[in-house]
């Protein structure tokens, strides 16, 4: 019983201590947009309900084109508005440029050092740059054409065949999943790794690439609870931040081995690894492993 007692007397200070620092960081806050109440160490996600265009048109139609919540201890700004959406990324597109410190930042996204997770700085303005001029420039685009067209040539045929001989009822979304998941792969590393036609050299390959980017996705983002309600920091039931932090080593030990695969070879390819491997010969200090591991999961995500 005294152990019980014990925990409990602890859970109730926990729950007080972060109720007054959510009320403190809520004053704060001064001329925020209108919004819903909300309630102590949940904020507003009692409001959060699916599908959530809906519920956030519902809250917009009530309080305005630009309101505010409150995610847990996290405070968020929603704009509905086409003209405010354009000044957020235009006028103020640089108070605009930092991101929330999420858990997936730290263990998964090298500390929070790529183009998603970085801060406002001279760092994440060398990420963009390299982004605009060795990634996503209209060059580049343009060179990957040939994968774009043959993704879809695959699907076209896929669905034909299925249907050669009478009407058949397919599952869409999971082939367009394959398709964009092949492409954006083929395009980074000149791989295929979904889908029954996927590259059979390498099988384990695909399937530790296809398990890692589906926990990726799992437990990135709004999917972990200490992110937005701190308190459950300390009841991590699920080891959460354990089970980040394993896939985060997973996922750099897998794009190394990409990149030292792509290093060894005699022969250089049009992929996004080797453009970016050529560049860090002449440039080491701005093409460093790690950004270019960086930008290799960013891309896939």
């Amino acid at each position: 019983m005294g152990i019980f007692s014990l925990l409990c007397n602890s859970l109730f200070c926990l729950s007080i201590f972060f109720i007054i620092r959510l009320l403190f960081q809520t004053r704060k806050f001064k001329n925020l947009p209108p919004g819903p109440t909300s309630l102590p160490i949940i904020g507003n996600l009692h409001h959060l309900k699916r599908p959530l265009h809906r519920t956030f048109k519902g809250l917009t139609e009530k309080y305005g084109n630009v309101i505010s919540l409150w995610f847990g201890s996290r405070l968020v700004v929603v704009v509905s508005s086409l003209s405010e959406f354009q000044q957020c990324f235009t006028k103020n597109d640089v108070v605009l440029a930092n991101r929330p410190k999420f858990l997936s930042g730290k263990y998964i996204f090298y500390n929070y050092t790529t183009l998603g997770s970085s801060a406002y700085g001279d760092h994440w303005r060398n990420l963009r740059r390299i982004t605009s001029l060795d990634v996503l420039s209209n060059h580049r685009i343009n060179n990957f054409a040939g994968i774009r067209r043959d993704e879809t040539h695959r699907l076209i045929t896929k669905l034909a065949a299925e249907s050669l001989t009478d009407f058949a009822e397919v599952e869409l979304s999971f082939r367009f999943f394959d398709m964009t998941f092949n492409n954006i792969v083929r395009m980074v590393s000149g791989k295929r790794y979904y889908g029954e036609d996927c590259d059979m050299s390498d099988v384990e390959e695909a399937s530790q690439f296809r398990n890692m980017v589906s926990q990726v996705l799992q437990l990135q983002g709004a999917n972990n609870k200490t992110d937005f309600m701190p308190l459950f920091k300390f009841l991590d039931f699920e080891n959460l931040e354990k089970r980040v932090k394993h896939i985060g080593e997973k996922c750099d030990e897998f794009l190394q081995g990409l990149l030292d695969e792509q290093r060894n070879k005699k022969e250089r390819t049009n992929t996004m690894i080797d453009h970016l491997l050529n560049m860090q010969e002449s440039q080491p200090e701005y093409y460093t492993d790690q950004i270019i591991k960086g930008l290799a999961l960013v891309s896939k995500q």
